[in-house]
């Protein structure tokens, strides 16, 4: 198995994606300079009140365009897609496919 590191600058940052069993946690990483510019996760308030009834896919995918919102707040437009140990299947697919639905680039 080939494994590529991924790396993430201020102008391409890096997504990096954690998923527990209950939860999914997205953030943009500046690799150069070690901070995170953004996150998201379906542990915040706006998603724990009002999305009793959506399965963890469909919390994926809002997750990521809530992401995806505040990324472009931030005029980014280009991003490397860190999925980690995860394959990018279910519920890190979804993410994926939700950021992309708000314009970022990978």
């Amino acid at each position: 198995m080939i494994k590529k590191r991924v790396f993430g600058t201020f102008n391409r940052p890096r997504i990096s994606v954690f998923r527990s069993n209950k939860a999914i946690y997205a953030q943009l990483i500046d690799d150069s300079s070690g901070k995170t510019l953004v996150s998201s996760s379906s542990r915040e308030k706006i998603f724990i009140n009002k999305n009793k009834k959506k399965t963890k896919t469909e919390l994926s995918n809002e997750v990521g365009k809530l992401l995806g919102e505040r990324a472009k707040i931030l005029k980014i437009q280009k991003v490397v897609f860190d999925k980690g140990k995860y394959l990018y299947h279910g519920r890190i697919k979804s993410l994926a496919e939700g950021i992309r639905e708000m314009g970022l680039d990978f």
